[in-house]
């Protein structure tokens, strides 16, 4: 797709706010508290409060909007269309996805062209909806994605997933059942779920000689609940097979939770928009009969 190189980001006077955040402790007693106790009081198995909303985007065929802690995500699906420069005939239809960053959402400024990162999150997001598209009903032609983080507070790749499937079901795209991500950090032997974005910086680092296990990584899982089926698994980082296991069962629990409250939005907005049709079909009798 072509790309506005004359685009401004926002005004270059502009800063971050995370600046005025106080960090005098040092890093060390930062790691350890984080072991010990969450800075948002949750335990380690603990999801944060999460909000979901549908049909944000008039433009779009369908959208949606996830809020998890401090992570906010929008996504927008808009209608099939052609597959571009398509010189064979396609059986199945194709998922275009697109992942970015809103130049604003994390703490180093993000330009407007994508990076290897979202790059690769539009890959990952694109295998993880593709078992849950019944792309057969439409052959030859594509459904486009858009995903946008407006608040990077961690786990934004599984909320742009979550927000993605919510946003196909909203725009009535044919699929087998929805997708719910959830992420998880692993330090030597505490387990992050949902994590933030500090979690994520310390999972990311080897632990010190003072830990017996040298365990560390993210873990991020996408999951159909209706069908109890793995549709994307990514994880980085060096874990120990053994200890994968236990967390994979972690993260399909709180993907089955998620699920339920992506349902009941989806019932909401089904029933909100029945109840409109009929006030619409009141009003046009209403007028016929004046």
């Amino acid at each position: 797709m072509p790309v506005d190189q004359r685009r401004i980001n926002g005004p270059e006077v502009t800063v971050p706010y995370q600046l005025y955040i106080d960090k005098s402790s040092n890093t060390a007693e930062q790691q350890l508290d984080l072991l010990n106790k969450r800075e948002d009081g949750r335990a380690h198995d603990d999801i944060r409060k999460m909000f979901m909303k549908t049909g944000l985007i008039s433009q779009a065929k369908g959208s949606a909007y996830i809020e998890i802690g401090t992570t906010k995500v929008v996504c927008s699906v808009f209608d099939p269309r052609e597959i571009p420069n398509k010189m064979g005939y396609s059986v199945q239809g194709n998922l275009y996805c697109e992942f970015k960053f809103a130049s604003f959402s994390c703490k180093k400024r993000k330009i407007h062209q994508q990076d290897s990162q979202e790059k690769e999150y539009s890959l990952i997001m694109q295998r993880a909806l593709e078992p849950a598209v019944c792309r057969h009903e439409f052959p030859n032609f594509q459904v486009d994605i858009y995903a946008l983080v407006l608040d990077n507070g961690g786990s934004c790749l599984a909320a742009a997933i979550t927000a993605a499937s919510l946003a196909l079901a909203n725009a009535s795209i044919p699929m087998f059942g929805l997708v719910t991500a959830v992420s998880a950090g692993i330090y030597s032997d505490t387990v992050f779920l949902d994590t933030t974005t500090e979690e994520e910086a310390l999972c990311s680092t080897a632990p010190t000689k003072n830990h017996k296990s040298k365990n560390h990584g993210i873990i991020m899982q996408a999951y159909l609940p209706q069908h109890d089926q793995v549709a994307e698994l990514y994880f980085v980082g060096d874990i120990d097979i053994s200890a994968i296991a236990p967390v994979l069962e972690t993260l399909t629990e709180a993907s089955k939770n998620i699920s339920l409250i992506a349902q009941q939005r989806l019932v909401k907005s089904v029933m909100k928009t029945l109840k409109e049709r009929e006030k619409e079909k009141e009003h046009r009798i209403k007028t016929e009969i004046n």
